[in-house]
């Protein structure tokens, strides 16, 4: 029966152990809001807008691979970069009001990172510069979907870079206003993305 005790203390000792050397190997990384942008570009026919909202959250990895994380995007960082103040506000107020963001009802954007997956030799993606494929599930005004695109990540130790350029289209989320071509204004389906997400280990 001592033996057996042994035995059973061994065994909880290696599992212990095991445990502990997975959560060793996985890093938390906390995302720098003041410096981590996602920068939009919203087109109509004949004009366009660019601007950016603030991302805070954290990223985790395991083994030099990020493996999760959580983005959040509030609204009312939202800025914009090319009017004028006297003209500023009106955009900004207008992009939060029901025909856009409806902040007041949803003040957050959420992205859940699901997966990263290394890009092949042949992926026209690399030629921008991107290594991995992030995939996960992005909420925006109270509806959810799977987003995917191609990214660059940097990881060390302690920090944590990823920037990415792709299209996401607004219909899908069910941002309709202005999407009559036949209108005088009509806004175009797909806004243009820049992530710049810098991070660091807690």
């Amino acid at each position: 029966m001592k033996f057996k005790n042994i035995a059973m203390a061994m065994v909880f000792i290696a599992n212990f152990a095991a445990c502990s050397k997975d959560n060793n190997d996985k890093a938390h990384f906390s995302i720098d809001r003041n410096t981590s942008l996602l920068e939009w570009k919203g087109s109509a026919t004949d004009h366009f807008h660019t601007g950016a909202f603030r991302v805070y959250g954290e990223a985790i990895a395991a083994n030099g691979i990020v493996t999760g994380g959580t983005f959040t995007i509030p609204i009312a960082s939202i800025s914009n970069y090319d009017l004028p103040d006297s003209l500023k506000v009106q955009l900004l107020d207008h992009l939060q009001n029901p025909d856009f963001f409806n902040a007041v009802i949803y003040p957050d954007a959420v992205f859940n990172l699901k997966n990263v997956t290394a890009l092949s030799e042949t992926d026209t993606a690399r030629a921008a510069g991107n290594n991995y494929r992030i995939t996960g599930d992005f909420s925006m005004i109270g509806q959810t979907h799977p987003l995917s695109f191609p990214a660059r990540i940097t990881l060390s130790p302690d920090s944590l870079q990823t920037t990415a350029a792709f299209k996401l289209n607004r219909l899908t989320w069910g941002m309709t206003s202005f999407n009559d071509p036949s209108k005088p204004l009509y806004i175009l389906p797909d806004v243009e993305i820049k992530l710049n997400i810098k991070a660091a280990t807690k």
